[in-house]
Formats: structure tokens, sequence, C-alpha cells
């Protein structure tokens, strides 16, 4: 059983949503980064996503792009992120990671060499967001040979006729977006959410994430009672720019500040109805 399966079966029986927090590798830096990710499942981080930087992330809204900036003037690459995935690997077993990024870093590694450089860290997801189900078998294949969970994007607009192409080879969960277009810079509706939790259901026994504009600790408990899972990165990311001084470089209780505001998302989403 993978770590994302084990995962869900276990909030299943304990009757609850999961709460997926959203990090950019290396913001503001490899240490600071490092720190947070080994600080989030003591932090109620049920699944932990993992963004890898990329200089056209075309589906990320103004402040994961600027998380994104300062990673990459901090150094941050695809290698990098692996090695530290891997250095959490040393301390946690459990967690499930699943990276979101764009196809460029991948294609430039080696498709091949990229699964097993992620299994090999222990990644168990993979959101490749610009890289559409007709064009991926070059990653596709080398992915579940190594038994990483290929994640689908399911949009607003992913209609009946659409659904069933999105879906096929899908694994791990179905991560819904939650609003049509770029991260963190609209709020969904619940009733919207809920109304595509249940035409999804139709069509997939995935486990159901839903990010994109959930940023307040009321949205994140309500969509964890009406999905399997929350998914929280703008919030975060913003959290940890407003603990940056002048130059951008983290502030003393940085780590402990986003870890404060995790566990208060994670108590929103374990909280009962």
């Amino acid at each position: 059983m993978s770590r994302l399966e084990a995962r869900f079966k276990a909030l299943k029986t304990e009757g609850r949503g999961g709460f997926v927090p959203f990090l950019t590798s290396c913001d503001p830096d490899p240490a600071t980064f490092a720190a947070l990710l080994a600080g989030l499942p003591g932090a109620g981080a049920d699944i932990i996503e993992v963004g890898v930087p990329f200089t056209d992330p075309a589906a990320d809204g103004p402040s994961i792009q600027a998380g994104g900036l300062r990673a990459l003037k901090a150094g941050a690459s695809l290698r990098k992120t692996l090695g530290l995935i891997a250095d959490f690997r040393k301390q946690d077993q459990m967690t499930p990671i699943v990276l979101m990024g764009y196809f460029n870093p991948i294609y430039r590694m080696g498709c091949a060499a990229f699964a097993e450089a992620a299994a090999a860290a222990g990644v168990d997801g993979l959101i490749t967001v610009d890289l559409p189900p007709e064009e991926e078998a070059e990653l596709r294949e080398p992915i579940q040979a190594v038994g990483i969970d290929i994640v689908r994007l399911i949009a607003p607009t992913t209609d009946d006729v659409r659904l069933p192409k999105v879906l096929k080879h899908a694994s791990g969960f179905i991560y819904y977006v939650s609003i049509a277009g770029i991260t963190g810079t609209r709020t969904p509706s619940l009733d919207s959410i809920a109304a595509a939790a249940a035409r999804l259901r139709r069509h997939t026994d995935l486990p159901l994430a839903v990010g994109f504009g959930i940023r307040t600790l009321e949205l994140a408990g309500s969509v964890s009672r009406v999905a399997d899972a929350a998914v929280v990165g703008s919030a975060i990311v913003e959290r940890i720019a407003s603990n940056l001084d002048a130059d951008g470089k983290a502030r003393p209780g940085l780590v402990e500040d986003v870890l404060a505001l995790a566990r208060t998302m994670s108590d929103a989403v374990r909280a009962k109805a």
C-alpha cells in the first residue's frame, strides 16, 4: 500500500478530511524550507505538497509566483528539491509528499532519470500542471514503473466528455481546482465545491482534494467535510513572506509562526461539523 493510499484510508477510518499544506521548495531559502518541511507533520499536516519553482509558472498566483522567485534566487532546482525531500525522509517515513510543478525541469533532467531520483528521494505523487494526458506517456510510463502516483488536476471547466480522459491513469487522489484561474486570487463558494465533489464521485472512487483559493479557517474546515482533503497554499506562502526582512531574509520566528498557522488550519480541518 502506498503512503497516499494508507493516509487516505486512515483519514476515512478517523472519519475526517485531511489537511494538505503547500510549500514552495527553498522558499525563502533551503534551510528555512527544510525546517518548515520537517515541522509540518507535527503541526497537523496529513499530506505535504511541495512546489518546484519554475521561471514560467502559468498556474501560480502572485503570492506563489513571488515565493518561486525567492526560491530560485536562493538556488532552488529540481535536483535540490529532491535532495531536501530525501533529507526529510531520514526522519519521516510516513507523511506522503506530492510534487507539484511544470514539465520543463523534468524534461531537462530526463523523464526516466527523474522518476528514479524522485522514487529514491521518497516522493509519493506528482502533479505536472502543464502536461495534458494526451502528451504524458513519456513521463507517465517511468513514473508508474517506480510506483509514484499521477495526481490529476480537474478544473471547473472539465466537462463530462473530457473527464474520463483526464481520469484515465490517475492514481493517489484527484485534485479539484476550485476556481477557474490561477492560485489564491479568488475564493470559491462551498456550494460550488460540494456540487463538483458530488459530480466527480460519480466518475471515480479516488479520494478528492480541493485547492486553489482555500485561504480561511472556515473554508478549509468546510471543504474537508465535503471532500477528502483541503489544500492550503497561498495563505501559507503569504505568511512566509510576512516574516521576511527588507532584504528578503527570514526573520527569527518565521518557522514557528508559519507552523502555528498550519496548526490552526489543521485544527479547523479536524473539527467536527
